[in-house]
């Protein structure tokens, strides 16, 4: 048995990526998607014409609607392909309006759902910041259902909880990222990895706290550098993992064991905690990675958004 097929025993797997083409090889449950994916496959000549297509077909359009219907496209795509579901993400760029954040939940599955995608097979994917977890409350509310992303600390996996979202994205690797070079020549790789990097430590203690206190949301592991991380958190409700760890791990014949129990969870003596906004805030302000990696994080997407903006206008 491979481990990516030890893994599927365990947890479900999720592909992260835009290249629906890859995803037959490694049968995925779900599969995720964000701006930088999309615009990194419409570069790709396989799918630079779903891109041209959308933008003719909706030329005259809002340049966001258009946006939209070109995600859409290639969510329809991947759910031509995965049993499961697919997250499509909203616009970077309205990380902290949360009514903009709901209206555009809301248009991308009124798009599905004139593509004939039923709404419980898409994921609106919402930044964890104070404004994007409300948005995501009343999208649950109205029965659309969320993945919380961008989530870097335990108090947004807390109020993620509290908003009763559908799904939590914890990002594994650059939580490792910001640790490594925080600690610059200091870094000790060996005493840093497996159950003790500090992004799988970020992980396991999210999933306990949501399995001792019976929060529904589910945590799926995101932004994996190795598969020791992946591996690390067998036993996760879900993983997303990218094309070439999903390859490593279908190559590996080594032993998987389960790292991660939800009944050895319930068991743990842990406090309950709460956060108002005030809290929130002050919260998320004294953990400068968390902070530091979710500006960056909303950036990034950002940037990427206006650089497939700009490819839709010279289509």
């Amino acid at each position: 048995m491979t481990q990516l097929d030890a893994l599927k025993a365990l947890t479900t797997v999720v592909a992260d990526t835009g290249d629906f083409k890859q995803l037959g090889a490694f049968k995925p449950t779900d599969a995720t998607t964000n701006p930088s994916l999309i615009l990194k496959a419409v570069q790709l000549p396989d799918y630079a014409p779903l891109l041209k297509d959308a933008v003719s077909r909706f030329r005259g359009k809002a340049l966001d609607e258009v946006m939209d219907r070109l995600l859409v496209r290639f969510g329809c795509e991947i759910l031509a392909i995965i049993p499961g579901r697919v997250s499509t993400e909203v616009d970077a760029r309205l990380s902290f309006d949360t009514a903009a954040t709901v209206a555009r939940g809301e248009r991308l599955i009124a798009l599905y759902a004139a593509e004939g995608i039923a709404k419980e097979r898409v994921l609106i994917k919402v930044a964890s910041t104070w404004e994007g977890i409300q948005a995501a409350a009343e999208l649950e509310r109205k029965g659309i259902r969320t993945n919380l992303t961008l989530l870097f600390s335990f108090c947004q996996a807390v109020a993620c909880g509290t908003a009763k979202v559908q799904l939590i994205s914890p990002f594994v690797g650059r939580i490792y990222d910001w640790y490594k070079k925080s600690a610059g020549s200091a870094w000790d790789e060996a005493a840093s990895s497996g159950a003790n990097d500090p992004g799988v430590r970020s992980v396991r203690q999210i999933y306990e706290y949501y399995k001792r206190f019976g929060i529904a949301t589910e945590v799926m592991g995101a932004s994996f550098r190795n598969t020791g991380q992946i591996t690390a958190l067998a036993g996760c409700d879900l993983l997303t993992i990218s094309p070439d760890l999903l390859a490593q791990l279908a190559a590996s014949e080594e032993p998987l064991a389960r790292t991660l129990d939800a009944e050895a969870a319930r068991k743990l003596d842990l406090v309950a905690v709460q956060y108002d906004e005030a809290g929130f805030r002050y919260a998320l302000n004294e953990d400068a990675m968390a902070t530091e990696k979710l500006a960056e994080g909303i950036r990034a997407f950002a940037v990427d958004a206006v650089k497939l903006e700009k490819l839709m206008q010279a289509a």
